[in-house]
């Protein structure tokens, strides 16, 4: 079935014919479900396959620049459709919840809501993991590892043919990163505290809470607030079943869009921006149901549908739970004293040699 719609954006209106992309279908149906809440803008497009793309941002809440803003991010890699899935599921909720939800209406109030759900449509399009200009986004930024990387897989500039390629040296970033990097500064840093949660998937058995660096295996600047967050939620969530970790505990690569942009915020005296990443243990989806194998859609994604359901349902009380620490970041982040307790846990937890 052949579907066309029109995209607006500042200055500009896109017109995206759709032949098979069911999450961006998705998406607009649930921004004319929400136009008396939401801000739309198309911040770039990309083409693959004789077809153009939008890659939106989407805002609600407070715009005002003295409260908090936390961000949902899905879809930098193609393949990864369960990331943009979920991202999706819960902007649609929270509409949906608009409509009748005084309690969300007057939380709102008090937060600033930014989604970029499918940073990649073009990758999507084609069932790639990189864009179509064979570059993997989250190899791309201007960050080099400082210690060994897995070769190929920590990212490399032999060819955008072979996978993880991170773009030329002397190139600027891809547009879909171009287009990250301005929400997040506009929306993100310019604010005294903001959370990013970027959700992907394909590794491991168990789902994964990352927190940076990707480039070194050196502590961050605010890991007392990242252990202070992964505490208040422990506490209200004590059987959930998330490994909470620093993601180089398990690789590191090269060209890490979050690495790049924590770095950043770090050079903004006062600013706390606590960049996550949703890493869905799809080894789990696989060994439930091999066949997965051979499919190179199934390596990332549950293909079985009452998993898929099951999967998206999962994560929507820990993107809630975010979206509640971050407008109440003042209750649990950690004061001057209480910082260094919270050091000394961490990087007894994360840093030192034994630890789990």
């Amino acid at each position: 079935m052949r579907q066309v719609f029109l995209c607006f954006a500042t200055n500009a209106v896109f017109l995206v014919t759709q032949t098979g992309l069911p999450e961006l279908l998705t998406l607009q149906r649930i921004l004319d479900a929400g136009a008396a809440h939401l801000d739309v803008k198309v911040m770039c497009t990309a083409e693959s396959l004789g077809q153009q793309f939008p890659v939106h941002a989407i805002t609600l809440g407070n715009a005002s620049l003295e409260v908090p803003a936390i961000g949902f991010f899905g879809g930098f890699h193609g393949l990864e459709r369960i990331g943009s899935e979920v991202v999706i599921a819960y902007l649609g909720s929270l509409v949906t919840r608009l409509k009748w939800d005084a309690t969300l209406r007057h939380l709102l109030e008090s937060v600033r809501l930014v989604f970029m759900p499918i940073v990649n449509p073009g990758g999507m399009w084609q069932g790639t993991r990189a864009n179509p200009n064979g570059v993997d986004l989250m190899r791309n930024a201007p960050v080099d590892a400082v210690e060994s990387v897995p070769f190929l897989m920590g990212g490399q500039r032999i060819s955008a043919r072979l996978p993880w390629y991170r773009g030329a040296a002397a190139a600027p970033m891809e547009a879909e990163n171009q287009a990250v990097c301005q929400v997040v500064d506009e929306e993100l840093l310019a604010r005294r505290f903001s959370i990013a949660i970027d959700c992907h998937s394909g590794f491991g058995l168990h789902d994964r809470i990352w927190f940076p660096y990707a480039h070194t295996s050196k502590c961050i600047e605010h890991l007392p607030e990242i252990h202070a967050l992964r505490d208040i939620f422990e506490s209200t969530h004590p059987n959930h079943r998330y490994v909470f970790e620093p993601q180089s505990r398990q690789y590191l690569t090269h060209g890490d869009v979050w690495d790049h942009l924590y770095q950043r915020a770090c050079s903004q005296p006062g600013r706390v921006f606590l960049p996550l990443t949703l890493e869905l243990g799809s080894w789990l989806w696989i060994k439930k149901n091999p066949r997965q194998l051979f499919s190179r859609h199934g390596i990332f994604n549950p293909l079985v549908e009452h998993r898929r359901q099951r999967v998206i349902r999962r994560q929507m009380a820990w993107l809630d739970f975010l979206l509640r620490a971050t407008c109440s970041y003042r209750s649990w982040t950690p004061d001057e004293t209480q910082r260094a307790d919270h050091l000394q846990r961490a990087m007894t937890r994360w840093y030192e040699a034994g630890s789990q």
